[in-house]
């Protein structure tokens, strides 16, 4: 008689127990492994994710930042930094200042400086990337003048010419133009004609010659300017901060054709116009209200942007400058910043100045 159908309590027990503690086992194992596998998926999911995040960061490096920013060995185009070659004494730390005016409608950003020591008198936000329209071609200026002579003949495309905003406004398109008359038209009214035609000279083509300007910048290590085209009318990437424009100050009153120019309220020049001559003037606010002692420099306004100065003045050996970055009054505010500085940081007695009208 088979037993099978019938087997001991005892044996079948021990047997179940055993089957039990195999399938448990087994069960631990596949577990286990499951865990195993998920945490290699872990971390190759946070190494992906800390990758991501470090791209993310990377980028938003060389994008427009809201807030201040310290200084890094990256700049905002993705080029190395270099040294600059004027040091700003102070940046970054207002305890230091020396004038306090409590505007009460201050620009966003500014800056108020000894152009031959590099001391910060004043400052807001000194380090605050934000858009600065026209005051661009203070970078566009010094590359032409370290790059072509004045009796350079530039070519007026029809580029050039299409160009929209402040414009010279009378470039004869197929004509050959003398540099430095396209100097005084960059710089006097402001014109973005000029800009892209030296921009064209210069490079061959504005592409090119962006890239230099952005190559130039971290040479010079401007670590939050960031440059679109050679006008500054396009704002989308184009920006800097109060400190690298002290900087490009510094460095454009250091080169005799532009500070004879950015100090010029008028000019007549050779033309190939009817007539034959080019009368440009100057729209700096503190020049055409005869600031005394101002030596420059340049102005810049889009919607964007706001209204923008930088401002330049000598006396009694003293030379003071001011940046002022969307600012609802940049005349007499920079008025404000220079006269402090010279009176009550110099002790230079008050020179008689006439009035400048509110919004200028």
């Amino acid at each position: 008689m088979s037993t099978a159908p019938f087997r001991n309590r005892g044996q079948s027990g021990g047997r179940r127990n055993l089957a039990r503690r195999r399938r448990r086992t087994r069960a631990a194992g596949i577990i286990a492994a499951a865990v195993a596998i998920l945490a290699v998926v872990f971390l190759l999911t946070g190494s992906t994710t800390r990758a991501h995040h470090r791209a993310t960061v990377a980028h938003a490096s060389h994008t427009l930042r809201p807030g201040p920013i310290p200084p890094q060995r990256i700049s905002p185009a993705g080029d190395g930094l270099g040294t600059p070659p004027f040091t700003l004494a102070g940046a970054g730390e207002p305890e230091r200042d020396a004038v306090h005016i409590p505007f009460h409608s201050p620009p966003r950003a500014g800056l108020l400086f000894d152009l031959d020591s590099g001391r910060v008198l004043w400052q807001r936000n000194a380090w605050r990337r934000l858009r600065i329209a026209s005051l661009t071609k203070m970078m566009t200026a010094l590359i032409t003048v370290r790059s072509a002579p004045p009796g350079a003949r530039v070519l007026v495309t029809r580029q050039a010419v299409k160009q929209a905003g402040s414009k010279v406004g009378v470039l004869p398109v197929g004509r050959r133009v003398r540099l430095e008359s396209m100097l005084y038209g960059l710089l006097l009214p402001s014109g973005n004609d000029a800009a892209d035609a030296l921009a064209q000279h210069i490079s061959g083509s504005v592409s090119r010659f962006v890239a230099r300007m952005n190559a130039e910048a971290a040479r010079l290590g401007l670590a939050c300017s960031r440059f679109a085209s050679p006008s500054g009318y396009i704002d989308a990437s184009n920006f800097s901060c109060p400190v690298d424009l002290a900087v490009l100050a510094h460095l454009d009153l250091k080169q005799p054709r532009l500070s004879r120019i950015v100090r010029t309220a008028s000019a007549a020049l050779p033309f190939p116009i009817k007539g034959g001559k080019l009368y440009l003037y100057n729209n700096n606010p503190l020049l055409i209200y005869r600031y005394p002692g101002l030596t420059g420099l340049k102005t810049g306004y889009t919607l964007a942007s706001g209204k923008c100065l930088v401002a330049t003045a000598e006396r009694h050996g003293v030379r003071l400058g001011v940046v002022l970055l969307d600012s609802p009054d940049p005349a007499t505010q920079a008025m404000r910043l220079l006269n402090r500085g010279f009176q009550g940081v110099y002790h230079q007695a008050p020179i008689p100045q006439p009035p400048i009208p509110a919004g200028a």
